[in-house]
């Protein structure tokens, strides 16, 4: 969960939500995820536990409808929104600053992984034409019985020098992480966005 909901404040910002009107536990999910600009999005787990308290508490009640349980805020849950107002604002202060550092760190990363799949994308276009010559020239001394064959992939230099790119990315990438001491949050954003790079690759390679 995004530090900015420790302490507590996750069951505040969930009370500000259905102070809007009735929501079900997935609705208020969706909600989460579009204020954080679809970069956090906390589990089922996470959510209903909370609206469970709250309802115990008094400061929620529920109704069943489509085979889902509608929370909706009582008088009690405004008169603690009303209390804890102050605090309130400063939480939306805060999570306005998570989500520009989340959307900061998405950013260094996507550009990291755009440069290193042009760099992947260039080589991979310069070893297909290498193949493409090397399979129509004939061998060396002796008798000429046709094209010679292909280069074996594990003959490329290009191989070698993209296991030696591969594996720098890897490191550049885990220390930046590391040394940035982010939060699960950010880890799971720079999970996502090299989910999304590899991807491009199998796209790129079918």
């Amino acid at each position: 969960m995004t530090a900015v909901f420790s302490h507590g404040r996750l069951r505040l910002y969930l009370l500000k939500l259905l102070d809007d009107g009735p929501k079900h536990g997935y609705e208020l999910i969706r909600l989460l995820e579009d204020r954080f600009l679809g970069l956090y999005a906390p589990s089922a787990g996470t959510i209903y536990p909370r609206l469970q308290r709250l309802e115990v508490e008094g400061l929620v009640t529920h109704t069943a409808a489509g085979g889902r349980k509608v929370y909706e805020i009582t008088d009690a849950g405004r008169a603690e929104l009303r209390q804890r107002a102050d605090e309130l604002a400063t939480l939306e202060s805060d999570i306005s600053a998570s989500v520009q550092d989340l959307s900061a760190l998405a950013g260094e990363i996507q550009t990291e992984v755009r440069g290193s799949v042009r760099d992947l994308k260039r080589e991979l276009r310069d070893a297909a034409r290498q193949t493409r010559h090397t399979r129509f020239e004939r061998p060396g001394p002796g008798p000429a019985h046709g094209p010679g064959p292909a280069p074996t992939a594990n003959g490329s230099p290009l191989l070698t020098e993209f296991d030696q790119r591969l594996a720098a990315f890897t490191v550049e990438v885990g220390a930046l992480v590391r040394a940035g001491r982010l939060s699960d949050n950010q880890l799971r954003t720079a999970i996502r966005v090299l989910d999304g790079a590899l991807d491009g690759l199998r796209r790129l390679l079918r």
